[in-house]
């Protein structure tokens, strides 16, 4: 069986990255998306909702499974058995980032490949930072995250959706 996982904080989901899900859950029997939890960062959505949101916005994707850990991720794949890191580029500025990444990951755990997929055009300037500061200045973050993410963040920032 080909399983693979995509990590991230995923705070929140965008619909950048539910392509990315999309297209690598069509080249593996398995897809796992897994939250990476730093106990140590302040995130702007709870692991529970960070789940939720994933599971609501991917329900679509029927071999897809949502997951959670904390530590290091060559951890996570050797305990799980898993082989393959899927992850998502949008620039040139991803690819240096997630290079050295990979390339870290390798020296860790050897039997672990990194596979990069390029985003989308559409999707190309969408980051969950940008998102979450988008909204902040009451910008419209409608087409660029799922819907239950558009309609909690206005919640969390109380802004009525027009």
């Amino acid at each position: 069986m080909r399983r693979a996982v995509c990590t991230g904080s995923f705070d929140p989901v965008t619909n950048g990255h539910i392509n990315i899900f999309e297209r690598a859950a069509a080249m593996f029997d398995e897809l796992i998306v897994c939250i990476f939890v730093n106990n140590k960062k302040q995130y702007f959505f709870s692991t529970e909702q960070r789940v939720e949101f994933l599971k609501k916005s991917t329900g679509h994707i029927k071999n897809l499974k949502v997951d959670c850990f904390s530590g290091l991720v060559t951890d996570y794949m050797r305990n799980h058995n898993l082989k393959t890191i899927v992850r998502g580029l949008r620039s040139t500025a991803d690819f240096a980032y997630e290079v050295n990444e990979a390339h870290m990951i390798k020296h860790l755990a050897p039997e672990i490949d990194t596979i990069f997929l390029l985003t989308a055009p559409e999707f190309l300037f969408v980051s969950s930072s940008g998102i979450k500061e988008l909204a902040k200045f009451n910008g419209s973050v409608k087409g660029l995250v799922p819907d239950c993410v558009e309609q909690a963040i206005y919640n969390k920032l109380h802004i009525e959706l027009e």
